[in-house]
């Protein structure tokens, strides 16, 4: 599918993500480094939309000096001054540690460097969950939308990694209102081989929903890709379960693997990613200057749907 025409089409399930957002509260947002045009224009479109409340964390003089350059008015907007980019990673870390904001978002600086400053022993966001990334996919012909995880944190996920990551995917497509969570874990094949570890690592995942240790979620593994989200192909290999064919969250082996499926899926197929960051106090939006706008919108309506759903969560524990 060519660019434009993949910018052309329809975004029914982001559209439904989007629409979702506008009516919970705007979140405010802390957007680290917000020192070009992507990153400001992002904050602005969102918050047009109704999506956010940003707070821009940066140099002044360059975010001003951006702004003007892209012919972006941002005069609505509040800014907290930094020197530098790290130090912007951990003033918009303090911000939400202080209850200013709800949410953070990647501005122009590494996402190394932002998620150093949200990791940090002392003064981060860290909670007893694993950090771990999904990409909420609107794919082209398929029914709903698609969650793969992790394709930008976790770079080899060990056993003990995946059951926290498998649960933070599981608790967004909750908060997403998905009908059913559909867990494909993913391998090359859907046999158990003693030579693949990421089959019996799929095997033991399986079984820890079986015993509880992962909850709210139908899981299958190792599943191969094509019988994962196929019928036809989960039919030839005679695979019967609710998951085979069905999947709408899909766990890879390690990141290479989630990162090359995610862009193969954006660029060759037509979809567009909106990248998050869950397992930490507040939702981080994760975004690439080749997102689509669209994309870009749809990670901010997922992260406002997940600050809302953290703020009832305290509001009936303080109930």
């Amino acid at each position: 599918m060519s660019p434009a025409a993949a910018e052309s089409r329809q975004h029914v399930h982001y559209d439904r993500l989007i629409a979702a957002a506008q009516a919970v509260e705007a979140p405010v947002v802390a957007v680290a480094h917000a020192c070009d045009r992507n990153a400001l224009e992002s904050a602005l479109d969102a918050a047009r939309l109704g999506l956010m409340t940003p707070i821009l964390v940066g140099p002044e003089a360059r975010i001003r000096a951006a702004a003007a350059e892209a012919g972006l008015d941002i005069s609505s907007l509040a800014i907290v001054p930094t020197e530098h980019s790290h130090a912007s990673a951990q003033r918009a870390v303090q911000l939400v540690r202080e209850g200013h904001a709800a949410a953070l978002m990647k501005g122009s600086l590494h996402t190394d460097e932002l998620m150093a400053a949200v990791v940090q022993a002392e003064g981060g966001l860290r909670t007893s969950r694993r950090l771990s990334h999904c990409f909420v996919m609107d794919v082209p012909g398929f029914p709903e939308p698609l969650i793969v995880t992790d394709a930008a944190v976790n770079i080899a996920p060990t056993l003990a990694d995946k059951v926290d990551i498998v649960q933070n995917a599981i608790d967004l497509a909750h908060i997403l209102a998905f009908d059913e969570v559909r867990v494909a874990i993913l391998s090359a094949v859907e046999t158990v081989n003693p030579k693949i570890p990421s089959t019996i690592e799929a095997a033991a995942l399986c079984k820890m929903a079986d015993r509880g240790q992962i909850t709210g979620a139908l899981l299958d593994g190792p599943l191969a890709l094509d019988n994962a989200v196929s019928m036809e192909a989960a039919e030839v290999k005679q695979l019967k379960s609710p998951v085979a064919g069905r999947a709408n969250v899909l766990l890879v082996p390690d990141l290479e693997t989630g990162n090359v499926l995610a862009k193969s899926l954006t660029f060759m197929a037509g979809a567009d990613a909106a990248g998050i960051v869950l397992g930490a106090r507040v939702p981080v939006i994760l975004t690439s200057r080749a997102d689509s706008v669209q994309a870009r919108l749809a990670s901010c309506a997922v992260a406002a749907l997940i600050a809302h759903s953290k703020l009832a969560g305290a509001r009936l524990l303080g109930s």
